[in-house]
Formats: C-alpha cells, sequence, structure tokens
C-alpha cells in the first residue's frame, strides 16, 4: 500500500489557490439511516457544482432501492440551478450504496474515485466471487484519480489527496478552502475512521492523518459520517483542520503514531461490522451499479457466509 507523503499537502494546496476563487458553497445532506452526510458544493460565479458520497437508499431486509435521498439533491441542485461536473466518491463506502449512477443519469458529470480502487476491486472481487465478467481496471468510473491531481470546478481549484489507512483508495477532495475528508477524520470529539477493514493500516492511516492536519487550519473540514459523540445530542459534519489538530481525541497534536496504533487497534478490536457492509461493496466496487441481471432478470447480492 502506498505510504503517503506527511508533509506536501499544505504545498500542494498552496499552490493550487494561487490567484484562484478560493470559497465554495456547501450545502450537507446528512442520510440519519446510514448517518453519512453527502454534499452539493459549487462555484458561486458559475454555479458549476459537484456532489460528494451520495447515498442510495437501501431497505436490507427487504433488498429494496429507492432515490428519496438523492432525489433531495436533485431539487436542490435544480432549484439553484447548478451544473454538475462531478460525483465524486472518497472511497468504496461500507456503510451505504452510492447513488452516483442514478444521479449522473439525471444531472450529468463524471463519476470518480482513487486509482487505488483497483486494489478494493481485487480484493472484494474474489471475496463475492464475482467471476470473469466483473472488471477489475476501474472502468466502471469515469475518472481515477491519483495523488496530487487537480481538477477545476467552474473557478475553483481542486487538489486530491490520497490518504489510504482505513481503506486503499481513500481520497480527500480540497475544493478551495473546503477540504472532503471521507471518513479519515471524524468530529474532534468522535475521533477518527477504523483500519481494520482489508487493506486497512492504523499506522498508514495516522500518517494520513497528519498529512491532512498539515493543511491550512482555516481550511473548513466536512466529514463523510457523524455519531454523536456521547454527551452530544445533536449530528454534526463541518469542522476546520484548526479544531481538528487541537481537540480530536485520537490524534490531536502530541499524540504519536505509536500511541494512536495502541488505541486504534485496541479499538477497532471491539467494533461490529458496518450492518450494510456486504451489499455496499458490492455496489460500490461497481461504481454504484448494481450487479447486472440474471437470467430470470432479477439482480442479486451475495453473501458469502463465515468469510468476513
Amino acid at each position: 500500500m502506498p505510504d503517503p507523503v506527511i508533509d506536501d499537502a499544505s504545498a500542494l494546496v498552496e499552490a493550487s489557490r494561487a490567484g484562484a476563487k478560493t470559497k465554495p458553497t456547501v450545502h450537507c445532506f446528512f442520510d440519519e439511516p446510514t448517518f453519512t452526510a453527502s454534499y452539493v458544493v459549487h462555484d458561486p460565479e458559475t454555479k458549476k457544482a459537484a456532489i460528494v458520497d451520495s447515498v442510495l437508499d437501501f431497505d436490507a431486509p427487504s433488498g429494496r432501492t429507492s432515490h428519496a435521498s438523492a432525489d433531495k439533491i436533485i431539487a436542490y441542485v435544480q432549484e439553484q440551478g447548478l451544473e454538475i461536473e462531478y460525483l465524486l466518491e472518497t472511497h468504496a463506502h461500507a456503510d451505504h450504496l452510492s447513488a452516483a449512477p442514478y444521479l449522473q443519469a439525471e444531472l450529468g458529470g463524471q463519476i470518480a474515485i482513487g486509482r487505488e480502487i483497483l486494489t478494493v476491486q481485487e480484493t472484494f472481487g474474489t471475496l463475492f466471487n464475482a467471476g470473469p465478467d466483473f472488471a477489475t481496471d476501474g472502468s466502471q468510473f469515469d475518472r481515477l484519480f491519483a495523488d496530487g491531481d487537480r481538477f477545476r470546478i467552474g473557478t475553483l481549484d481542486c487538489v486530491v489527496l490520497h490518504v489510504p489507512g482505513h481503506t486503499p483508495a481513500d481520497l480527500a477532495y480540497v475544493i478551495g478552502d473546503a477540504a472532503f475528508v471521507g471518513d479519515t477524520l471524524f468530529m474532534p470529539d468522535y475521533g477518527t475512521a477504523r483500519a481494520d477493514f482489508p487493506g486497512g493500516d492504523a499506522h498508514i492511516l495516522y500518517r494520513s492523518i497528519r498529512r491532512l492536519l498539515s493543511l491550512p487550519a482555516e481550511t473548513r473540514v466536512f466529514l463523510c459520517h457523524d455519531y454523536k459523540a456521547p454527551g452530544r445530542d445533536t449530528f454534526a459534519w463541518e469542522t476546520t483542520i484548526g479544531e481538528e489538530h487541537a481537540a480530536n481525541i485520537h490524534v490531536h497534536k502530541g499524540v504519536g503514531e505509536d500511541e494512536f496504533v495502541a488505541m486504534r487497534t485496541a479499538r477497532d478490536a471491539t467494533l461490529a461490522m458496518p450492518t450494510l457492509i456486504l451489499p455496499a461493496i458490492q455496489v460500490n466496487m461497481r461504481g454504484g451499479h448494481l450487479p447486472d441481471p440474471e437470467d430470470n432478470g432479477t439482480r442479486y447480492l451475495k453473501l458469502p457466509l463465515n468469510a468476513v
């Protein structure tokens, strides 16, 4: 697994900001059943936009999918007169199914993820015995980003940071003064992502987080999840790099790598698997597309027994 460079994130981002518009408008859609924060981020000047980490509604007992959450995003985009250029995934999520293909059909844009999705596809394609027709080359996505890649949303310069550790393919998208960090960090009072999934590594997670914390302190940080820390009664999904650096209960300033890894390893050993991990990974490794129908016209998700 690639070991991210710790000290270059701030330089990458500062270089991208030179002479550019830096303040995107960000609107959150919080899905309480999966505790997921999805975002529409747009350039106020041009109305060009991206959707980050969308949710496809999935009722596990019945096996039914629906689009109420995605339709709220569509309504907002249309009301604001936005043009979607990207549907960004921070990683192949284990706790919700992506609605990116549905949103793309309605709104356009390119579906994008990190190029290390190939590692995820290889690992989970084998686990689910996906067969020879399942491509492990990332071709289900329109764009595969590498660390340090840059792109634009209207006048906004955007930088891609590879931040593995939770999974091999995690990315953070720094769009103007806003960083969308996926599952790598949570609110300061809740801590950090788990690192015990296949391909996860607590040492690498620590280094990725330190890399994120090298960003400017005023950088707005938008999180993919919140679970309400003990003593907090409301959901929250926005903080800053400065607040994370000062107060994150797992990785604030002064916490060393060995201390973090010991804490993370012990904590991960107590955690159950996410409720939707098996259906979610099967869909998300396909770019949010459902498996192809079988000869009876029905699509199926597999449940590997005693394998995870």
